[in-house]
């Protein structure tokens, strides 16, 4: 299966995922063209809203440079309306076996969510090593996840919560993280207003942050 870190068009991984919470699916196709022309193609739309899932259709309908994703999937059912949407790949705040079967079987690639050791072990030993790390600042951070290079090297990371602009390139330097996942260039304001080419310009500087490793 094509790692989520791999699902960016074009040769280059992207840095950062869009973590994005649509409360206006009318808002949901601006919005991700914004943010591809800015270079972000990857898109997490996160199923916390109503309109999560119609933001999810009209995206994978109507961008088709984009990459839609469904964030905040925590049940079996969930899978099944974010893929039967369109969604392109899953990613969750944390993991059970159930929710697990349900997202290998979903035929996409997937991140479930860890904050724990123990839980990164779990995975491995499913077969699992690309994984979310949530919520990264609040779990430990940078330091946590450099601790974890060591004993777990095959466990790679996608860092989401609390991640910002001024933290996301000491995460992207660390051998054991893909991408990282945030919200900065999506402020609420900018977004209330319906101010699309900020939103580039904020998703323009998130593109520009390179760390050594590729995707």
């Amino acid at each position: 299966m094509t790692s989520v870190f791999d699902l960016a068009p074009g040769a280059s991984p992207v840095p950062v995922v869009p973590v994005v919470v649509i409360d206006d699916a009318a808002d949901a196709v601006p919005l991700a063209r914004a943010l591809v022309a800015g270079g972000l193609p990857l898109v997490e739309v996160t199923l916390r809203t109503p309109a999560a899932l119609d933001a999810v259709r009209a995206i994978a309908a109507e961008v088709p440079d984009a990459v839609v994703g469904a964030g905040t999937v925590v049940s079996a059912a969930g899978v099944a309306d974010a893929v039967g949407a369109g969604a392109r790949f899953l990613v969750s705040p944390g993991w059970t076996e159930r929710l697990l079967g349900a997202m290998r079987e979903s035929g996409v690639p997937f991140l479930p969510g860890v904050s724990t050791t123990s839980e990164v072990v779990a995975l491995l030993e499913q077969g699992v090593e690309e994984m979310k790390f949530f919520p990264a600042e609040a779990a430990g951070g940078i330091p946590y996840l450099k601790s974890l290079a060591g004993p777990l090297p095959q466990a790679r990371f996608c860092p989401t919560g609390g991640v910002s602009l001024a933290s996301a390139p000491g995460y992207l330097a660390l051998p054991n993280v893909g991408c990282v996942g945030g919200t900065w260039m999506l402020p609420s304001d900018a977004v209330a207003a319906r101010d699309w080419a900020r939103v580039e310009t904020l998703a323009r500087e998130a593109a520009a942050l390179r760390g050594p490793v590729g995707g």
